[in-house]
């Protein structure tokens, strides 16, 4: 049943139930005991289609198909699902939120969280933030969401591979690494062409962090 399917909704993303009854014009009666097999009108539809944009409308008239609308993974040959019930999932953060992801003190706060993956094949992501920019275009849009893993150690940086770069100044830069020509810097260079290469001293960085992959939303 319909309502019953908007439980599990609320369930799976964590949603409190009270609040998002009252935001689409309902009550708690309305999903409780026999209530629960009554129909919902199409101005009730209209109203948690407009809360939750990326529930599968499909699913949730029919129940047939994925619960959520799925994303195009571009970097690995998998496809990238919502968090199940029992798998907190990876937490995709603004970028304000993951800035200070270098500090051991880091921790990312549940009201920093605007949705929850699960990756099937990407493995020990700490974060996951949205590309702002055209600097990484062709590689990565603005509006790509990335999967990092934060390195703790300078040696396991994967050179001109891309990283997430947590600076002091510039906040976080999404960047390929090279060496710099002194030990005191390194290398940052853009794909695309129009924007030149730059050193960043090491002192200005925070933290690095490796990209594992990319989701593209069509």
């Amino acid at each position: 049943m319909i309502k019953e399917r908007i439980v599990k909704m609320l369930e799976f993303k964590g949603i409190p139930k009270e609040t998002f009854y009252s935001k689409i014009g309902m009550t708690s009666a309305s999903f409780r005991g026999n209530a629960r097999k009554t129909p919902l009108n199409s101005t009730a539809i209209e109203n948690i289609l407009s809360e939750v944009p990326d529930i599968n409308l499909r699913w949730l008239i029919t129940g047939e198909g994925e619960m959520l609308k799925l994303g195009k993974l571009t970097d690995r040959p998998t496809t990238a699902i919502q968090q199940t019930s029992t798998q907190l999932g990876v937490p995709l953060v603004s970028i304000e939120a993951a800035a200070g992801f270098g500090s051991r003190s880091f921790c990312i706060n549940e009201n920093d969280i605007q949705e929850r993956y699960f990756v099937p094949d990407f493995n020990g992501i700490d974060f996951m933030i949205r590309v702002k920019g055209s600097s990484m275009y062709p590689k990565y849009s603005s509006g790509d969401i990335i999967a990092c893993r934060i390195l703790h150690d300078s040696k396991f940086i994967q050179w001109n591979k891309c990283h997430v770069v947590a600076t002091k100044e510039q906040g976080i830069l999404v960047k390929r690494l090279k060496k710099g020509t002194t030990e005191n810097c390194l290398i940052a260079i853009s794909d695309n062409k129009e924007y030149d290469p730059f050193e960043i001293p090491t002192d200005e960085i925070t933290g690095i962090g490796l990209i594992i992959g990319v989701i593209r939303l069509e």
